[in-house]
């Protein structure tokens, strides 16, 4: 579970209703119609720029930005690694019972493709093709949100159009015009809000995690097919670790410290 998604968005939330508490009523800030306007025109625009099947799949999407689960770079590293030590040790053909044990689909296709004698460069072209469209359906589920960041604050304005043309339709009310006017400005900061607290943020937080779960796709692309060289796995650690910053370098490191404590001699067996 992200936390940190939820943290911000009910701090945001928490903090822009006690800041309007604290200067005035909040009941001015509550008005349905204009909910309906924003909400409902953001939503029904996007139906209409993208497939239904895709807006369904929203909800999907959200499960994935905010409860899904987050793999770390150094376990990753650290399994492909211990994969490298059993298959020097064994042979490829002892990594079939490893694969079938895994959950990372992706992980599991490659160390079948390799047990399986395929060649190197196919075996490449196999994993970085599925790499490819798994970042196409990425960036479609967050131009969803962006595009919906980009409609809510015009809808808002929509609706204070409409607000200010019912309320020069009273213009013979003086008293009317004051609460017209706050009723019109309403829809615009409900589109603002909806825009810069929710689906802008949530765009952004799927690009994240997009790139994310994509490196950690290319490490294993990189350490499988190391593995099929028939690298020592201290090279292999090595190569892998490139592709992380220096702080999570030193993570894989000290995983790899702890495992050799756990497992007398295992990388010294290798040679």
């Amino acid at each position: 579970m992200d936390i940190g998604s939820f943290l911000g968005i009910l701090s945001g939330v928490f903090l822009l209703v006690y800041a309007i508490f604290l200067g005035g009523s909040l009941r001015a800030f509550i008005h349905i119609p204009s909910m309906m306007i924003t909400l409902g025109g953001t939503l029904a625009a996007t139906l209409i720029n993208y497939p239904i099947r895709q807006v369904v799949g929203m909800l999907g999407v959200l499960k994935h930005a905010f409860v899904g689960k987050s793999v770390q770079p150094s376990e990753v590293i650290s399994t492909l690694v211990r994969f490298a030590q059993k298959a020097r040790r064994e042979g490829l053909l002892a990594l079939e019972e490893e694969a079938e044990a895994l959950e990372d689909p992706f992980l599991q296709k490659g160390l079948r493709l390799v047990v399986d004698g395929t060649d190197p460069e196919l075996v490449r072209n196999i994993l970085e093709t599925e790499l490819a469209f798994l970042e196409q359906r990425h960036k479609a589920g967050q131009s969803i949100f962006e595009t919906m960041g980009a409609l809510a604050p015009a809808f808002g304005m929509i609706g204070t159009l409409i607000g200010l043309i019912n309320m020069l339709g009273n213009l013979d009310n003086p008293e009317a015009i004051g609460p017209g006017m706050a009723t019109a400005l309403v829809t615009t900061f409900y589109g603002a809000l909806a825009a810069n607290l929710l689906f802008i943020p949530i765009a952004g937080k799927l690009r994240v995690k997009s790139g994310e779960e994509i490196l950690l796709k290319e490490v294993i692309i990189e350490g499988i097919l190391s593995i099929q060289a028939g690298d020592n796995p201290r090279i292999v650690e090595e190569k892998l670790k490139a592709f992380l910053s220096p702080h999570l370098r030193s993570a894989v490191a000290s995983s790899g410290r702890r495992k050799v404590e756990e497992i007398p001699g295992q990388v010294g067996e290798v040679q």
